[in-house]
């Protein structure tokens, strides 16, 4: 016990042996490198997060400005589209016996005013609907009434094809009153044939010989007098996603489709279509209401819509940026 006693006290007395300069330098720079190859990547990283979060606080004011900015352009090229229609409106009427299918594309004809003679088949009328119609504060639900105009036989001022007229906005009730006389046509047509029956029994044979052209001229010459038309050459319609399709079979119509209307009433797909623009309305039979001129050429935005909405995706960018620059302000 006495020796090792002896020996730890020696040990602890004898001087501590210096450590060499280099050896301390070398140590120094592996503990201090070290952590800082460790902390450059991460400080890279940060960096390019924040960098990355600046920028997406002014998105929402990029978009908002980029929609004002797409409202201006449609602005201008609503106002270009009404006074290109206005224009078209001002010029002379065509005549409706110089046109027809087969005078070449329709499209250069549109918005162009035309003054028809001819004759409405009421049989094949077609409604287009429901519409609704405000009056004084009440809406009225109603249908547009399709009605064909035919040529008149011996009238050179008669329309050379059928036209498509859209004649205008009529009550829910004639609708209702068609469909129900529709439904009553098989028993009107088998009375007039006995009818007819009747009548040529007793005539001999060789005065049916000598009248049978005049009895087929008769036949197509209905009794109601020509009417005439001045109307606006249109083109059919562009329905929302949310109009439902047309079901012919069914005799619905959610929306004018041209070529569909002149299959259904036994005519060409090019058939012209126009709508009644007449002003003058008899007050003892008021219906079908013609459309007007302002009608026509409004749409469901106009200017002064895309200019509202101008205004406030503009106000929207400018509220938002402020918002992103003051945020960048509070972190600083």
């Amino acid at each position: 016990m006495s020796l090792s006693k002896t020996l730890t006290q020696n040990l602890r007395r004898r001087p501590a042996l210096p450590i060499p300069a280099n050896l301390l330098q070398k140590s120094s720079l592996i503990s201090t490198s070290a952590p800082a190859a460790s902390a450059e990547p991460q400080q890279q990283d940060r960096r390019q997060r924040s960098t990355w979060s600046k920028l997406l606080l002014f998105v929402p004011g990029a978009i908002t400005f980029g929609l004002g900015t797409w409202q201006i352009i449609r602005r201008q090229e609503k106002i270009k589209k009404l006074e290109y229609q206005q224009s078209r409106l001002r010029d002379e009427p065509l005549k409706g016996n110089e046109i027809g299918p087969a005078s070449g594309s329709l499209d250069s004809l549109k918005f162009r005013r035309v003054q028809c003679r001819g004759v409405f088949d009421e049989k094949k009328s077609i409604y287009i609907g429901p519409r609704s119609r405000s009056i004084s504060g009440v809406t009225e639900n109603g249908y547009y009434l399709i009605t064909p105009l035919v040529p008149v036989l011996d009238d050179p001022k008669s329309v050379g094809s059928p036209v498509l007229v859209n004649r205008g906005w009529v009550p829910r009730s004639w609708r209702d009153k068609a469909l129900d006389a529709s439904e009553e046509k098989p028993s009107s047509s088998s009375l007039s044939i006995s009818t007819q029956g009747t009548d040529e029994s007793p005539r001999k044979s060789w005065w049916r010989f000598w009248s049978s052209k005049e009895e087929t001229l008769e036949h197509h010459h209905p009794s109601v007098d020509a009417v005439e038309v001045t109307g606006v050459i249109r083109d059919s319609e562009k329905p929302s996603i949310f109009v439902p399709a047309n079901d012919p079979d069914a005799a619905q119509w959610f929306y004018v489709d041209v070529p569909a209307i002149a299959r259904a009433c036994g005519l060409p797909e090019k058939t012209l279509y126009i709508e009644d623009i007449n002003d003058k309305i008899n007050p003892s039979n008021p219906y079908p209401i013609p459309k007007d001129v302002s009608t026509l050429i409004r749409s469901s935005v106009m200017p002064q819509d895309h200019l509202n909405y101008t205004i406030t995706w503009y106000s929207l960018s400018a509220a938002v940026t402020f918002m992103a620059i003051k945020r960048l302000k509070s972190q600083r």
